[in-house]
């Protein structure tokens, strides 16, 4: 086993693993998070605990591994889990349903506060919902219906619908903005929605040309809305600016099968996560030798074709972010596999201050407490 890495095998695929958001203003370290399964009989949502004034386990278990903390059955897969605050857990279902679960923390239960039951469907059966993004109190959910729905919590109804969306699945959305929305689906684009705006066109549509990959994941750039990196069917990382054209600033081969989820660090966005289909999950990092590092200098396990940066007119150079700065002479990239070698698809991964988690569909939860950052 790789050093400092606990695995805990937990006889269910896990579909998604979340950290507990942690106070900006506290450096702790994460030590709580959550966890949705899937394609099981009975799929659940579960809480886990890896603090050391956590759950004490038996004496045969080793110091760091996920105690569960409490569970609640889950109907139909879970498809996406997102914390919307320190108490509640979002999830998306593959019955179409959106669902907020509550956490107590005095009875260490997990209840459902609220339920939006067919948010997606089709008309005569359910749509599932693929991907949530939250900004409390504003959910946004996307699904296989092509449906774009925006929810508040503990308001009862649907605030907006973008009915036809897409006539393709919706894999997954970001905030760019608290007003801005960006979706990508399963003909390889990305479109960019304004909640301000009335009707139900995005404001702008990127895409990679040929080839209509599917797109399974998106992530934004925790300093710079601009900026997003998404993955998809054909395991390549891309990364995307989206003020400058319709295209791709760069593309890296990253997996040899789908890409799950793709993840900046949020506080250190120079680091990026991507886990896969084929069992790998790997840490991309930018390193320089100048002011401006750069991401897109080959390192090892990476091929990479990119356009050249283009400064924004008059903008300062210490601005532009390490993974568009073209000349590839002041930097480089490196990956690194960050679990021991395995088959079964990594479905899910988060990573919050110095901590790594992830699920597979091998059943196991990995957790890392030290990631070079």
């Amino acid at each position: 086993m790789m050093e400092g890495i606990n695995a805990k095998y937990v006889s269910q695929k896990i579909s998604k693993t979340r950290w507990r958001p942690v106070s900006s203003s506290s450096l702790q370290q994460p030590d709580i998070f959550a966890t949705g399964s899937w394609d099981n009989e009975d799929n659940k949502i579960s809480i886990w605990s890896i603090g050391e004034n956590g759950i004490s386990g038996l004496d045969d278990e080793f110091e760091g591994d996920p105690q569960l903390v409490c569970e609640h059955k889950h109907n139909g897969d879970v498809l996406d889990l997102q914390f919307l605050d320190q108490d509640r857990i979002v999830t998306a279902s593959s019955t179409g349903a959106v669902i907020i679960f509550r956490h107590h923390h005095n009875s260490q239960t997990l209840s459902v506060s609220q339920l939006w039951e067919r948010a997606h469907h089709y008309p005569c059966d359910n749509a599932p919902c693929t991907g949530i993004v939250c900004n409390s109190p504003e959910i946004v959910t996307v699904g296989e219906d092509g449906r774009i729905i925006l929810f508040r919590a503990d308001q009862e109804g649907v605030l907006r619908t973008i009915e036809n969306a897409d006539s393709s699945t919706i894999h997954d959305v970001t905030f760019l903005r608290t007003t801005e929305i960006l979706t990508v689906n399963s003909i390889g684009q990305l479109k960019i929605w304004d909640f301000r705006q009335q009707g139900n066109e995005p404001s702008q549509i990127l895409s990679l040309t040929g080839d209509r990959v599917p797109l399974h994941c998106v992530d934004r750039h925790p300093n710079q809305q601009h900026i997003v990196a998404t993955g998809g069917q054909d395991g390549m990382l891309c990364i995307w600016d989206v003020r400058q054209g319709n295209m791709p600033f760069s593309l890296m081969e990253a997996h040899s099968a789908e890409m799950w989820e793709v993840h900046f660090h949020p506080s250190n966005p120079d680091h990026l996560f991507s886990c896969s289909e084929d069992g790998s999950l790997l840490h991309w990092e930018t390193s320089s030798n100048s002011d401006t590092p750069s991401f897109l200098q080959g390192g090892r396990n990476t091929s990479i074709v990119s356009r050249s940066a283009i400064a924004p007119a008059g903008g300062n150079q210490s601005l532009i972010s390490s993974w568009l700065t073209g000349d590839s002479s002041k930097g480089r990239l490196e990956t690194t596999h960050m679990l021991p070698s395995q088959t079964l698809s990594v479905n899910s991964l988060d990573v919050l201050g110095q901590c790594l988690v992830c699920g597979t569909d091998g059943e196991a939860i990995y957790v890392n407490r030290r990631v070079p950052i």
